[in-house]
């Protein structure tokens, strides 16, 4: 392909280089240039998105992988939208919950792929690596009021990981990663890290889409489950978010002040939620909201 622009695009966490690049024919593409030495790991993803797309998920479609002059490359279709997390209060409270309960039938799609049955067993790696979580928060100087709660918690519950089942995830599925186009209709963007494990895993990040939109988080959970929502669900996520965000200050700590005090507004939200930690179902559910 041959490009006659080429703007750096400077949003998110990934360490690609990403960019927005125009054709002989004005259409638009993504491009992600990536380290040589990441050109397996690459191959595999770019593999992955061909198999999710193929199931008829909306997200960059992938076009083209390759090896240039400044590592690996690859060519994904354009988004021409806006991100989902800046837009969504501008809809009304159906229209979020609408948005949400469509996220949550998208990510039962992505999950339609199995995982390697070479794959640790869930409960074994997991524990792991709740363990050094726990480890790590110990080790950090700066600590969450009442930030024992998730440790109780963990510890209380690990039993809930015996016998999960693996598949493919998508690895940052929150509202952070997803646009709304310029026909209204959702799609999926940033599938660099994606990995395998426990389905229900995947939903660890909704604490973003609640902070933001309530409905939005609600939709997404009942979109998943088809409006039956399992108890053991809640009980699962409430042990995904704690150990989540018991690493959330460690890691925000080199991004400075700011990165923390949002970690530690965070906590307090998702223990007011819980009710530090001793009800399951976060109070920002919506139950009784239907479509």
């Amino acid at each position: 392909m041959i490009f006659l622009t080429k703007e750096p695009i400077s949003k998110g966490w990934s360490n690609d280089k990403k960019y927005c690049v125009t054709d002989e024919h004005g259409k638009k593409y993504l491009l992600r240039i990536s380290n040589i030495a990441q050109h397996d790991m690459k191959q595999s993803e770019f593999n992955m998105m061909k198999q999710v797309a193929a199931l008829g998920v909306p997200m960059c479609l992938p076009i083209e992988f390759g090896v240039c002059a400044d590592g690996v490359y690859s060519i994904q279709s354009w988004i021409d939208g806006d991100d989902a997390e800046e837009v969504i209060l501008t809809f009304s409270d159906t229209n979020q919950y609408y948005y949400g309960f469509e996220a949550g039938l998208i990510l039962k799609k992505i999950h339609s792929v199995p995982a390697p049955e070479t794959q640790e067993d869930w409960e074994i790696w997991f524990n792991r690596k709740m363990n050094y979580k726990i480890q790590k928060y110990k080790e950090c100087p700066i600590k969450y009021e009442n930030g024992q709660a998730f440790i109780d918690y963990i510890n209380e519950n690990r039993h809930l990981l015996k016998n999960r089942p693996q598949v493919y995830q998508h690895g940052d599925y929150h509202i952070g990663n997803m646009m709304i186009d310029r026909n209204g209709s959702l799609y999926i963007i940033d599938f660099d890290r994606n990995d395998y494990g426990d389905p229900w895993e995947e939903f660890n990040r909704i604490v973003w889409a609640a902070q933001k939109s309530p409905f939005f988080a609600t939709g997404m959970v009942n979109g998943y489950f088809n409006n039956h929502v399992p108890t053991e669900f809640w009980k699962l996520l409430a042990l995904y978010i704690s150990s989540n965000t018991l690493s959330s200050v460690p890691w925000a700590i080199p991004f400075g002040q700011q990165k923390i005090e949002g970690m530690i507004h965070q906590a307090k939200d998702i223990l007011s939620w819980y009710d530090n930690m001793r009800n399951p179902i976060p109070t920002w559910y919506r139950k009784n909201f239907r479509l």
